[in-house]
């Protein structure tokens, strides 16, 4: 008889979870930089910055995984169960992941608190309200959306023109009927009649100035930067210009502040932040990131989508902004993408398939020999399902090991950390025989397309890059702009090294084509769109919602 798993909810609720006072006070946070958000979720103030600035700081590790499929590959389990492992085999291991958006969670994708045994508590908070900070991001993008329209109704000093505003609203739901509107509507004293648009609130490039900035003042100096339209002759028109960075960086005073929460096995987990993967970075706060520096030995963290995107971005964007070094990075596998990157169906992924595993090793191969480029230790974490054959998973660590490839086996999501013990006393070798020598890929003093052709070649694998005629015009605007000399952010599929999402494996011999070529001032990248990226997501045919229900004592049930 099969044995018969919990759901992640079932999991998460009989969790013993300790007051957070408990653990803070067990990792040095002192009471009076502790804001409490009931018992078992708090803020950290930023003055405990201060008193740690001269602590050394821990090791650096980022988890990051092949390019996923729709079975999925276990980023935030992983991280999660390696911060639990560190600890069980005597570390000193904190974890920082993104939160949430609340649009996913109704929709099809769920929550983003790991899973099974390897679970970030309270779950139902953490995927819900959390601590307000997607709120306080929503308000303070739509503050900035709200000055722009009563600027031009109130006589638009800045010459404003209202064909050429780039800033749309936000909300934190996915609402397909959001995403083209006509707003003014009503006569002369609503304000100019104008057609605008609604992204998902972690879309918002306040959310991407979050996440990269070091402390309050910057964040405020970030908003003043952010381009929101452009005049009749042309010029930029920033917040700034609006005079509203000051009120924007206000009401992100708490939100700001990095959240801390625990494992199901009382690990500290520092959740804040979550911008989009594709039109931004899709990392976690540099602010929570060097907090859990200073709090332990380690500090394990992840980066969205697969490590052509994701660690790429955290390593060329996010690193330069922090001044952060990893020490090594773990790259996620799972048998089943692996068959699907081998050529096969979704539908027979059940059946034993090691041949398919074999076929599909070069995807993880191309992503390990990636984050070698950047000069540091990589180990591979086989993360395993219930489903997978001992055969299988005997192929890909034979694989791994006759390509010198470090790898280890990760159990976490059935086992909690003592699923990952192995993979932790595999890391923490690693990092001690091997030293970091991280060094980002290029240089940001280059120009856009010798940058762009970099990613593109030595990480997708490409053979080049085809510039649209719209993008060139806009790289020749940017140069003109002098805002040419930022990181690049790039937003393609993340289901393919290439741009096109059928193309699974290692794929060779094809060019990238740029559409469209953005500038997000005020977080500090450019963003180079090779496709259709989606900033405001529909819901499904059946949401998560219809599933999700709450009895007369407050348990919630189907919240996954």
């Amino acid at each position: 008889m099969s044995k018969k798993y919990l759901s992640d909810i079932e999991i998460a609720q009989q969790a013993k979870m300790l007051p957070i006072v408990d653990i803070t006070n067990e990792w040095g946070i002192q009471d009076d930089e502790l804001e409490l958000y009931g018992k078992y979720k708090a803020k950290i103030s930023l003055d405990i910055f201060n008193r740690l600035k001269d602590q050394p700081d821990g090791k650096l590790v980022l988890v990051t995984a092949i390019n996923p499929t729709p079975v999925g590959e276990g980023k935030s389990t992983t991280t999660v169960g390696l911060g639990q492992a560190l600890n069980k085999i005597g570390k000193k291991a904190c974890i920082a992941l993104r939160e949430p958006s609340l649009g996913p969670v109704f929709g099809v994708k769920g929550g983003a608190a790991g899973g099974g045994y390897a679970q970030v508590v309270p779950m139902e908070d953490i995927n819900l309200h959390f601590t307000g900070d997607m709120h306080a991001i929503t308000t303070t993008h739509n503050l900035l959306s709200a000055a722009i329209d009563n600027h031009i109704h109130q006589g638009n000093a800045l010459n404003i023109d209202p064909r050429q505003i780039v800033w749309r609203r936000v909300l934190d739901m996915n609402d397909r009927a959001l995403r083209e509107v006509v707003v003014a509507l009503g006569g002369k004293s609503n304000g100019l009649v104008r057609q605008d648009g609604f992204m998902i609130t972690v879309a918002s490039e306040v959310m991407a100035a979050l996440c990269l900035a070091n402390d309050l003042m910057e964040l405020k100096e970030r908003f003043s930067r952010i381009i929101v339209a452009y005049n009749m002759e042309g010029k930029a028109i920033t917040a700034g210009d609006l005079n509203v960075q000051g009120a924007m960086a206000m009401l992100m005073k708490d939100a700001i502040k990095p959240n801390i929460v625990q494992t199901l096995e009382n690990t500290p987990a520092l959740i804040h932040g979550g911008p989009f993967a594709n039109i931004a970075h899709g990392c976690n706060t540099i602010m929570a990131t060097k907090l859990g520096l200073k709090l332990g030995d380690y500090l394990v963290t992840e980066a969205g989508f697969g490590a052509d995107l994701g660690a790429e971005k955290f390593l060329n964007i996010k690193c330069r902004y922090g001044n952060l070094k990893p020490a090594a990075v773990v790259v996620v596998a799972t048998i089943r993408a692996l068959k699907m990157h081998g050529g096969v169906a979704k539908a027979n992924l059940g059946e034993e398939n090691v041949e398919a595993v074999q076929n599909g090793y070069v995807n993880l191969q191309k992503q390990v020999d990636n984050i070698k480029k950047f000069g540091l230790p990589v180990m591979v974490a086989v993360n395993k399902f219930v489903s997978d054959t001992d055969a299988e998973v005997n192929k890909l660590i034979e694989l791994c090991r006759a390509a010198n490839v470090v790898v280890a086996l990760n159990e976490v999501w059935e086992k909690g950390g003592e699923g990952g013990t192995e993979m932790a006393q595999t890391l923490v070798d690693l990092i001690e025989k091997e030293e970091s020598n991280f060094k980002p890929i290029y240089d940001v003093e280059s120009t856009i397309p010798e940058k762009v052709n970099t990613i593109v070649k030595e990480i997708y694998g490409g053979d080049g890059v085809i510039f649209t005629s719209k993008a060139q015009k806009e790289i020749k605007r940017l140069e003109e702009m002098g805002l040419d000399k930022l990181p690049i952010c790039m937003a393609k599929t993340q289901y393919s090294l290439s741009d096109d999402p059928t193309l699974l494996g290692a794929p060779k011999g094809f060019k990238v084509t740029v559409k469209e070529v953005r500038v997000s001032a005020g977080a500090g990248f450019i963003v180079c769109l090779t496709g259709d990226i989606m900033t405001m997501p529909g819901l499904p045919k059946v949401p998560a919602a219809e599933k999700m229900d709450i009895d007369e004592k407050g348990n919630i049930s189907g919240l996954f």
